[in-house]
């Protein structure tokens, strides 16, 4: 008996550690991505107004939503320097604190140029965040536990959802006039300037580095060092011209693609999709968008325990993808059904939802510690090609074609192109190693 405790002291300790880190970091982290997920969403909730007040059709709002991933895609791997260079708290919170006055700054839109000049201000601000907390997180957890902390934090994804579709609706629907602001100004102003102030939050509290903390001990430390470095052992791009010259990195970049393609179909048409059923006014839009979102949060974190539990990824992400695919497809095959869109969302909601976090799990099982940075920034931006194509192809689908499911049709073969690519990545490299 006195043999077995011992055997189980080290993992005690390591569950104990986990624990510290977890209370100390996720809660402001997930809080943080929570407004960074409102601020790109709220933009389908301002089109049940915005779009009808300025006179923008369908192909303006997709090119609109779409030209922030431009952005995205050009000052990720730039933006992912500077965290090197000043640290993850400072840039952070210089990021947040200008994205929270661009994204309150969609107030001013007036005309089309205006609108797509500061939805390309916004991207540009936001493009090292998520590369630099996933570095971050990383950096923080060995990989037998990043799977649920990396879905823990997206949690913020759905949840973002969840709280802001019903508080978006609420907006558009008792602040319209206010003031002598429309409803979706009003939308914006209330969503963007609190990042501003979590900007200021971040930069007081959050540690750049566990080695600085005095919540971890010297033992604790040492532990959980020497687990990240032997991890570090097995990594196979080292330099960026083994990045750029390695197979696995564009299937990872292909992939990537797909999981964009889901997340941001559900984003930026879901409340276009409600309303188009046959729901019309705002508040029971942002109400019912909100149960789609509320399911990808529980399936999220099942998912992502079930894949640390069996140390498996490729299967955790290919099948959330299939759902996405499918309840995509769902939704276009009965667009004048609310009951058949609501579930056909719930569903691609719950594979959308679930597959970014699992997807995240692949890079650092390739990138070494000291290319990681600019590795996950190259897969964000080059993935954000799918994130800008999403909502633009569907708005001018929905412009220009007779049949404006063919555009969802595409997008949901396209994600089963990318499921099927998962599946070629070696399961050797990318399942982590028992912890001995």
């Amino acid at each position: 008996m006195a043999q077995a405790v011992e055997e189980l002291h080290p993992l005690a300790q390591t569950h104990s550690r986990d624990r510290k880190i977890i209370w100390r970091l996720m809660p402001l982290l997930l809080i943080c991505y929570v407004f960074a997920n409102l601020d790109r969403i709220n933009i389908g909730f301002a089109k049940l107004q915005m779009s009808q007040d300025l006179g923008f059709s369908n192909t303006v709002y997709g090119l609109g939503a779409g030209i922030f991933f431009l952005s995205y895609m050009l000052f990720g791997v730039p933006s992912s320097l500077m965290l090197e260079r000043l640290g993850p708290r400072r840039w952070i919170a210089i990021i947040m604190v200008v994205w929270g006055f661009m994204s309150a700054g969609m107030f001013l839109v007036e005309n089309v140029s205006a609108f797509y000049i500061l939805r390309f201000l916004l991207g540009a601000a936001e493009a090292g965040f998520f590369p630099g907390i996933l570095l971050y997180i990383n950096r923080w957890y060995p990989a037998r536990r990043r799977a649920q902390m990396t879905a823990l934090f997206a949690l913020a994804v759905p949840m973002a959802g969840v709280l802001g579709g019903p508080l978006s609706g609420w907006i558009l629907q008792y602040m319209q006039d206010a003031g002598g602001l429309r409803g979706w100004q009003w939308m914006f102003i209330l969503e963007g300037m609190p990042v501003v102030l979590l900007g200021l939050v971040v930069l007081k509290t959050l540690p750049d580095h566990f080695e600085q903390v005095t919540w971890l001990d010297a033992e604790e430390k040492v532990a959980l060092r020497a687990e990240l470095s032997n991890e570090e052992s097995h990594r196979t791009m080292g330099s960026l011209g083994e990045i750029l010259r390695n197979p696995h990195l564009w299937m990872l970049v292909a992939i990537y693609c797909a999981v964009m393609l889901a997340v941001n179909t559900i984003n930026y048409w879901m409340p276009s999709l409600i309303h188009a059923a046959g729901v019309q006014e705002d508040l029971q839009v942002g109400l019912l968008s909100a149960i789609p979102y509320l399911a990808g949060c529980v399936f999220m974190v099942t998912v992502g325990r079930s894949s640390d539990r069996h140390r498996e990824r490729r299967w955790h992400l290919c099948l959330p993808l299939l759902m996405a695919a499918g309840g995509i497809t769902l939704a276009a095959l009965f667009p004048h059904s609310k009951l058949l869109v609501l579930t056909g969302l719930v569903i691609a909601c719950m594979g959308a939802s679930t597959s970014l976090p699992m997807f995240w799990q692949l890079p650092p099982a390739f990138l070494s510690d000291r290319v990681q940075a600019v590795g996950l920034a190259l897969i964000s931006s080059l993935g954000s090609i799918a994130s800008f194509l999403a909502p633009y192809v569907i708005g001018w689908f929905r412009d220009n074609v007779q049949n404006a499911s063919l555009s969802l049709y595409l997008v949901a073969i396209l994600i089963v192109l990318g499921a099927s690519i998962v599946l070629r990545i070696p399961a050797h490299i990318v399942n982590p190693r028992a912890l001995h």
